[in-house]
């Protein structure tokens, strides 16, 4: 068998032949089944290891399964359970008469296989799917979510809060959900779905008769999930362990982080509590480590802009600020400018405050005030570290700003976020804080402002015509016939919204001579806008306009996010 998987690895490239070789080699001795071992290996992918198993047994691998399709007779004959322990559920589909499909995640379990057959009293064609996919399938077909949650309402005894401390785990896995108690599995089910559903906040919310669970979806809250009241302090209590919180105080705010795992990808949950008038309230921030770090052309940059902001971070010294309002991706943005400097050359150095992603290569310090470490102090003494390129998190006081352009005009490179409406008003901000306007236009690069919009969903995308008023809202004349723009229908796919993923719409400000001069005498940001603008700046709404013309997002996106261009 290890013949035919290395011999399959250099026909397929499913995984690295080599590496595969070389870990088979080390764990020669182990008497796990191969399939067992390579699910394992931290180097490997679920989804890679199991495609290869089916291209050597000559296997179909399913990316995605409708759990609504699930057989009938493969729910009457196999307990969920069952189902859940040996991950593996019935497909309807085409096949031989009499035959009955069984996605499995352990595909040379062939006793696994014979028992299934045995209890439907029909024989077998095994295909071949992740965990995850078995396990959501699983959810819908077996309508768990409800059976969970009467399971939960039922323990409301004190024993509770031991046996949460008990089953805390570090990098608890969310498929991990047989023979564990039922808030346990209704903690685990939460996240399990806002993971399924692409969310990046769980917010559990308290009312007088009910709690309402709430996933942020591409930037919009939606309510997915309405529990009984009763659970509400198993269920804080449960976050609050996970998160190494405390679970004796409810009277104060507290925030913890804690890493779960779904397969192989490894979650980071940023957890913060706080009381309110019915109970405690949380939110949970998901940062999917598997996702990677974005480049800059992913990020949605126009190509003009992106060449002209790659010229930019690729100067010697300076200052170039992100702004936008929280949740506008410019931590994202900023990592993707990390990425793109070559950290072998150059001595590369952040403070943040979290670190949200680690960057091979990269020093990256972690703000802690409570003991001194602030972001100035932190500046100062990464000062002392011969750096070329500094990240500053972000600018929140004078100090800072100041250390900042100080930093920059002793030939460093910094990168930084301010909240800020637009790019020009950044400039306002720095003079507000107090920076002496000749150390900002002497030290300024360009300034990108940035906000996410959500792109149309490919599978129901469809033309429509906008009316006069959406046009001219957007700043496009109506005028020289029709324009036809995109929109979402609304699908399975989406959860009928007509949107999936996000991209950014972008205001990039170059600081050119003029501007400087104008930074120099203190000119109104409004000012600053209108030069810009006269040498070619895209506004966010403008820039969004041609994204909505390119049929990547829709006008209400767009005028949903910017402001109104009039000065």
């Amino acid at each position: 068998m290890k013949e035919l998987l290395i011999e399959t690895a250099r026909r397929t490239e499913f995984v690295n032949p080599q590496a595969l070789e070389q870990y088979l080699a080390e764990h020669a001795d182990d008497p796990r089944r191969i399939d067992e071992i390579l699910l394992t290996a931290p180097q490997f992918t679920e989804e890679s290891v199991l495609r290869l198993l089916a291209a050597a047994l000559g296997l179909e691998y399913v990316d995605e399964i409708d759990g609504a399709a699930v057989p009938e007779v493969f729910i009457e004959s196999i307990q969920a359970t069952y189902a859940q322990y040996h991950y593996l559920i019935g497909l309807q589909r085409g096949g031989a008469e009499g035959e009955v499909t069984v996605a499995v995640a352990n595909p040379l379990n062939t006793l696994i296989v014979d028992n299934v057959s045995r209890k439907l009293h029909q024989p077998v064609r095994v295909v071949v799917s992740s965990r995850a996919a078995i396990t959501a399938a699983i959810d819908v077909a077996y309508e768990q979510k409800n059976t969970v949650i009467e399971e939960v309402a039922e323990e409301l005894d004190s024993q509770n809060l031991d046996q949460l401390v008990d089953e805390a785990r570090s990098s608890d896995d969310l498929l991990d959900v047989v023979n564990r108690p039922p808030v346990i599995r209704l903690v685990n089910d939460i996240l399990f779905r806002a993971l399924q559903m692409r969310a990046s906040d769980i917010h559990i919310h308290p009312y007088e008769t009910k709690i309402q669970v709430r996933y942020r979806i591409d930037g919009i809250l939606y309510d997915t999930l309405t529990l009984n009241r009763n659970v509400l302090s198993l269920v804080i209590s449960r976050i609050k362990v996970m998160a190494g919180m405390d679970i004796a105080e409810r009277r104060m705010p507290q925030d913890g982080r804690t890493s779960v795992r779904i397969g192989q990808r490894e979650i980071d949950l940023r957890v913060s509590t706080v009381p309110t008038s019915y109970g405690e309230r949380a939110v949970l921030r998901i940062l999917d480590k598997s996702t990677g770090i974005l480049t800059l052309e992913e990020l949605g940059l126009w190509k003009d802009d992106k060449e002209a902001f790659d010229r930019m971070i690729n100067r010697s010294h300076g200052v170039i600020f992100v702004t936008g309002p929280t949740g506008s991706g410019k931590s994202t943005t900023l990592y993707a400018c990390l990425n793109r400097i070559n950290a072998v050359e150059k001595n590369v150095m952040t403070v943040e405050d979290p670190i949200e992603y680690q960057l091979e290569g990269i020093s990256q310090m972690q703000v802690a005030s409570k003991k001194g470490m602030t972001f100035v102090n932190s500046l100062r003494h990464i000062l002392r570290q011969d750096p070329d390129v500094i990240m500053v998190g972000e600018v929140r006081d004078e100090e800072t700003a100041a250390m900042a352009i100080q930093s920059s005009l002793t030939g460093h490179l910094v990168f930084s976020t301010l909240h800020t409406n637009d790019a020009a008003g950044a400039v306002s901000r720095l003079l507000d804080f107090g920076v002496e306007p000749y150390l900002v236009s002497s030290s300024l690069v360009c300034v990108l402002a940035q906000r996410l919009v959500r792109r149309i969903c490919p599978d129901c995308k469809q033309t429509y015509t906008p009316s006069d008023r959406e046009l001219r809202d957007l700043g496009i004349a109506s005028e020289g016939g029709e324009r036809t723009f995109s929109v979402g229908r609304g699908c399975g796919k989406c959860f009928d919204t007509g949107y999936r993923g996000r991209t950014g719409i972008y205001e990039l400000m170059g600081i050119n001579d003029e501007i400087r001069e104008m930074i120099y005498r203190r000119e109104t940001a409004g000012a600053v806008k209108r030069k810009a603008l006269e040498y070619g700046m895209q506004t966010l709404r403008m820039d969004g306009a041609r994204k909505a013309m390119a049929g990547i997002t829709t006008i209400a996106e767009v005028l949903r996010v910017t402001q109104s261009d009039s000065m």
